[in-house]
């Protein structure tokens, strides 16, 4: 498929960079996964201007050098147009400000997920390394996510076995009257921000606080969000002591307000 990189498209796989590059040698890189919807930047869904800002507030925090951005945005458009259909972008950002694009296609089986939800599993010590960014150093979330196949997501939790996050999303919960995410003292999602922030302007309360035992223990809905799956239902969650079931796994059935009307938007803009 090819690759945009330094203000250039290759039409080829292989990505020549130095072998002590710091990228390579300890993930010292910023990057984010973006949905394009209808193929444009501007698009209400596809929010591009908060993920641009929140690389702008990365790489001021590192100390790196800022992309030209009109560059980043030209090579995110090369890239496009070899997905024709729902295309997903991945752009990453070395400290020196070099930009290095490449995409693929929305998951086939995405709505199915959507509708008949996914299992998860718990685990513990898989810590994302400098959690308040999103850096290249994505070991922990990777190796947990592939430690708990055949369930589809890793629930990842802190010693005190608080939930904190899944191994690709930020997690939403529903007691049956109000939703829930937890406290954020990581990187706060993009998907998640966009959702706390339309559920508010429709006059619901989004309790966030952390999720322990006895938070976890109200929940009857369980869900996770990300810029590129929307939200997906979670009806299975397997622990070390037991499996909890959530009875009302499909969140567009609670509430078409919540996972519906992100959909209607879509039709609407």
């Amino acid at each position: 498929m090819g690759y945009w990189y330094q203000g250039q498209w290759h039409n080829f796989l292989n990505l020549q960079i130095a072998y002590d590059d710091p990228g390579l040698l300890y993930g010292a890189t910023v990057f984010t996964t973006c949905r394009v919807y209808e193929k444009s930047l501007h698009h209400p869904l596809t929010l591009w201007s908060a993920h641009q800002a929140r690389f702008t507030n990365s790489l001021i925090s590192l100390g790196w050098t800022l992309p030209t951005w009109e560059q980043v945005e030209q090579g995110i458009y090369q890239v496009i147009q070899h997905f024709p259909d729902r295309p997903i972008i991945r752009v990453t950002i070395f400290p020196d400000g070099r930009e290095l694009i490449f995409g693929r296609e929305l998951p086939a089986d995405l709505a199915q997920r959507q509708q008949q939800g996914i299992v998860a599993k718990v685990v513990q010590g898989f810590d994302r390394s400098i959690p308040t960014h999103k850096t290249g150093n994505y070991l922990a979330p990777w190796l947990a996510k592939q430690q708990v196949s055949p369930a589809a997501e890793a629930i990842l939790a802190d010693r005190t076995s608080r939930w904190l996050e899944t191994s690709t999303g930020n997690l939403w919960g529903w007691d049956g009257e109000k939703f829930y995410s937890p406290a954020i003292d990581s990187l706060a999602g993009i998907a998640r921000a966009y959702l706390v922030q339309w559920l508010q302007s429709q006059g619901r309360i989004v309790d966030e606080q952390p999720w322990d035992l006895d938070v976890i223990d109200r929940l009857v809905g369980l869900a996770y969000s990300n810029s590129v799956v929307q939200l997906v239902p979670i009806h299975t969650v397997i622990l070390a002591t037991g499996t909890r079931h959530y009875p009302q796994p499909n969140f567009s059935a609670l509430t078409p307000a919540f996972l519906g009307d992100f959909t209607e938007n879509r039709k609407k803009t």
